[in-house]
C-alpha cells in the first residue's frame, strides 16, 4: 500500500507541473532561454521520454518524502503539507537558485522552477499524509 500513496503523490505532483508550467509556459520558456520553432513550441518538439524520467524521478522525491514523514510521525494532513511546502521551499528551490546562479540564469527562471517544486513538493506531502 505504501507504494499507492507514493505513486499517487508523484501524480499530483506531476499533474500540478502541466498546470504550473502550462500557465507560465511563455515567462518560463524565456528565462530558461528555450529556442523555439516556427510554431511557437520548442525546437525539436516535446520528448515523451522527458516526460517519463521527469515522472520516475518524482517518484525518487515522493518515495523519499513518504520515508522521511514516516521517521518523524507525520500523518495528518495539515502536517503533511506544511513539511511538504517547508521541504520544497527551503531544501529545494534553494537548490535550484544555486544552480541556476552559477548558470548565470535569470532569477525568474529560480521564482518559476521554486514556485513549482514547493507547491508540488507541498501537494506530496499532503497526499502522502492522508494515505
Amino acid at each position: 500500500m505504501e507504494f499507492i500513496n507514493v505513486l499517487v503523490a508523484a501524480a499530483a505532483a506531476f499533474a500540478l507541473g502541466a498546470v504550473w508550467y502550462g500557465v507560465l509556459a511563455e515567462p518560463w520558456m524565456q528565462a530558461a532561454g528555450i529556442r523555439r520553432g516556427p510554431d511557437g513550441k520548442p525546437a525539436g518538439g516535446q520528448n515523451p521520454f522527458l516526460f517519463a524520467t521527469t515522472f520516475f524521478l518524482q517518484l525518487v522525491v515522493a518515495g523519499m518524502m513518504r520515508h522521511v514523514f514516516a521517521l518523524s510521525g507525520i500523518g495528518s494532513l495539515g502536517a503533511g503539507l506544511i513539511a511538504g511546502f517547508g521541504i520544497g521551499l527551503f531544501f529545494i528551490s534553494p537548490w535550484i537558485a544555486i544552480n541556476n546562479l552559477y548558470g548565470q540564469r535569470p532569477v525568474k527562471l529560480s521564482l518559476i522552477d521554486g514556485g513549482y517544486a514547493t507547491l508540488g513538493c507541498a501537494v506530496m506531502g499532503a497526499v502522502l499524509a492522508i494515505f
